[in-house]
């Protein structure tokens, strides 16, 4: 097939007919081949958004003409304030009002919110219908497009209304970086980097040593940090797909992250610039729990800021700051009985699961904010 990296097929194994592949290379958007898994003859509608349809939304139409008795398309308002009920409503008018049937498959041509709200919108129209994942941003390569989560935002909490629902397929065409703000670049280089702390620290080095050759788009940096980010992802997803245990470590940085978003307004913070500070506060919680040291922190922090994300956590509340971020936080998905989990850094390349002391946390929150 011309254009894949053979190499960098990533699976993810979730021992049953749901299990699919990750195809990693160059120019797949333009070739036929990389689409074979959707139902040949039926319809399909390409959701995208206003940034990204005059870049590439032609060519993955060219792309599926061949394959698809109709492709048409919708085209979202582009940005994080409009991962909402209103544009999920808008693909299934779309949807609807072109009289698309059961057997339609969908296509996320986007980043992760158009990802989250395709995938979303396919695991609910008629009960359910096939969608694929071509994510155009780093972030969702690495990231949102892998593993079946779909969903929108509520004021009170991000991502809190979706549903666990997998692709047939994710594309990753590396070209598509190309044309990347080096702020939404780096805002995917967060999610690449949440991979070391957490699971591998030989990838942390390599990281560290490619970083520079990361924010400058180079090709071969970029497959390997794509390759390497999806398979550790897969290796999660495969051994608990419904995020039961294991797969909460995912979540390192995104509690207080996704605190930052909603406290500033979806959209003032990009997802990733959010869990870059996210995982600064989250490895002091760890220090402070005695789990690492000053040093892997300062790591970990450089590292941060090499990829030019913020390393200190927005001032959401002038008059509670810490008390704002408590109560945000316990609006998380993995809060239990009011109580906030937070993912930790159990020593390097190791994360788990836990709850800290109220005291504690506001100490963290206080130090770390600007």
């Amino acid at each position: 097939m011309n254009g894949f990296y053979s190499s960098e097929r990533v699976r993810i194994d979730l021992g049953d007919e749901r299990s699919y592949h990750i195809a990693i290379g160059t120019g797949l958007l333009a070739e036929p081949a990389a689409f074979e898994v959707a139902r040949a003859g039926s319809a399909a509608l390409i959701v995208t958004n206003t940034t990204v349809a005059p870049l590439y939304a032609d060519a993955l139409a060219r792309a599926l003409a061949g394959r698809h008795s109709q492709v048409a398309r919708l085209v979202l308002p582009d940005g994080e304030q409009y991962k909402t009920w209103d544009s999920l409503n808008l693909v299934f008018d779309a949807l609807l009002g072109g009289g698309f049937d059961r057997k339609t498959t969908l296509y996320a041509l986007g980043g992760g919110v158009v990802g989250d709200m395709t995938g979303f919108a396919a695991a609910c129209y008629m009960r359910g219908v096939p969608f694929v994942q071509v994510p155009t941003t780093l972030l969702a390569q690495v990231d949102s497009s892998v593993g079946g989560k779909t969903a929108i935002n509520h004021p009170l909490g991000k991502n809190m209304i979706g549903a666990f629902y997998q692709p047939l397929a994710v594309v990753c065409d590396l070209d598509l970086l190309k044309t990347l703000p080096a702020r939404e670049l780096s805002a995917g280089l967060a999610e690449v980097i949440k991979y070391g702390p957490i699971a591998d620290m030989a990838f942390f080095d390599w990281i560290e040593a490619n970083i520079d050759a990361l924010r400058a788009c180079d090709a071969t940096a970029l497959a390997h940090a794509v390759q390497r980010s999806c398979q550790l992802k897969a290796d999660v997803v495969g051994q608990d797909e419904r995020e039961s245990g294991l797969r909460a470590i995912l979540n390192f940085g995104h509690t207080f992250g996704h605190a930052i978003e909603a406290g500033m307004g979806y959209g003032a913070w990009l997802h990733g610039e959010a869990v870059g500070a996210g995982m600064v506060m989250a490895a002091e919680l760890s220090r402070e729990l005695g789990l690492v040291d000053a040093a892997f922190v300062q790591r970990l922090t450089g590292l941060i800021d090499r990829a030019g994300l913020p390393t200190r956590g927005a001032v959401i509340d002038a008059d509670d700051n810490a008390g704002r971020y408590l109560q945000l936080m316990r609006v998380d998905k993995k809060a239990e009985g009011g109580e906030i989990r937070f993912v930790v850094i159990d020593g390097p390349g190791r994360a788990a699961v836990r709850a800290a002391p109220d005291a504690l946390v506001r100490q963290v929150i206080d130090r770390c904010c600007a």
